[in-house]
This record gives structure tokens, C-alpha cells and sequence, in this order.
């Protein structure tokens, strides 16, 4: 079986874990490869599309790649910056698996959380500073504090392992 890891990372995250990905795969019977906006649709059967999350969902770029797959089976996995909830990770990933175009199969979906750019920090301050006691933006930056060690040892190594778990379903 041959298996393509594409990946889409915004601050390297999610190219953490594309790697890791990639390395738990049988050796020899895949391939690593970021997605830019002139990537091909994959040869490959079995692929692996991994996303950072903007807005709710994969960035476009990973869309543009969704609408050039037919009859493919489809693992996806993904870092966003907030975190702490497998439903949350959930949702992003049914929001995600819906862009497909219909003939794909999703076969699971895996996600951690990601670091953020200290950016995102500096807006989270300046709306605790606007609203003192607010505890919207104090949990805003617990959760990006959190974050900043992440994607860390043991997710990389859930990640091998959910990897080497859907190739054992592919090739079962």
C-alpha cells in the first residue's frame, strides 16, 4: 500500500506531527510533501491530510488540495491552538472531513494542540486590559500559555501511534 502524508503548517506544528506521521508509516510505502498551491492531486490510495485549524476548519490551501481527490481513503489530522477537548478536536475535524468531496472515505482523524505566535498573546492581553477581571480573556491566555509546549513528546508519539493504528486498518 502506498501512502501520501500532505500537510499544511502554519507555524510548524503540524509538520511536527506530519513527520511523525510519516515515520510510524511502513518504510519504503510513503511519502512527505507540504502543500503549496500548484501541489497535484496525489497518486497515492491512502492519504494522509494534515491541517492547521483557521476559523474552525482546514486553511484553504488544504481545501484547494479537498477538491482534487476522488476515490481516495483519507486519514486527517490537525493542531489548534485551543485545545483541552476531544469535542472540540471533534468538531473540527467533522467540519473538516465535510469538505471532502463525496467518493473520498474518511477513515479517522487525529488532533493536538498547537503553539500560537506570540501575536495571538499580545491581542489576548490587550482584551484583558480593556476588560480587567474579564474571564474570557484570563482563560484566553492560560490556554495559550498551555499551549506553548505543544505539540510536545507525547503527542508526537499518539500521533505515530494513531498512524500506525490506520495503516493496520488499511492493510487488514
Amino acid at each position: 500500500m502506498r501512502y501520501a502524508v500532505l500537510y499544511s503548517s502554519g507555524t510548524g506544528n503540524t509538520e511536527q506531527v506530519a513527520r511523525s506521521i510519516y515515520a510510524a508509516l511502513p518504510a519504503g510505502e510513503a511519502r512527505l510533501e507540504a502543500v503549496g498551491p500548484d501541489t497535484a492531486a496525489p497518486v497515492e490510495e491512502v492519504l494522509f491530510l494534515g491541517f492547521w485549524t483557521d476559523k474552525g476548519v482546514c486553511p484553504p490551501d488544504m481545501q484547494d488540495l479537498f477538491a482534487k481527490l476522488s476515490g481516495k481513503q483519507v486519514v486527517l489530522f490537525g493542531t489548534a491552538g485551543f485545545g483541552g477537548s476531544q469535542a472540540y478536536f471533534d468538531a473540527i475535524l467533522q467540519r473538516t472531513a465535510a469538505l471532502l468531496p463525496a467518493g473520498n472515505t474518511v477513515l479517522g482523524g487525529w488532533m493536538c494542540q498547537g503553539k500560537m505566535p506570540a501575536a495571538v498573546r499580545t491581542r489576548y492581553e490587550a482584551m484583558a486590559a480593556q476588560n480587567p477581571g474579564d474571564s474570557k480573556a484570563a482563560s484566553f491566555l492560560a490556554n495559550f500559555d498551555h499551549a506553548l509546549s505543544h505539540p510536545d513528546q507525547a503527542d508526537l508519539a499518539a500521533a505515530a501511534a494513531f498512524a500506525s493504528e490506520m495503516a493496520a486498518k488499511v492493510e487488514g
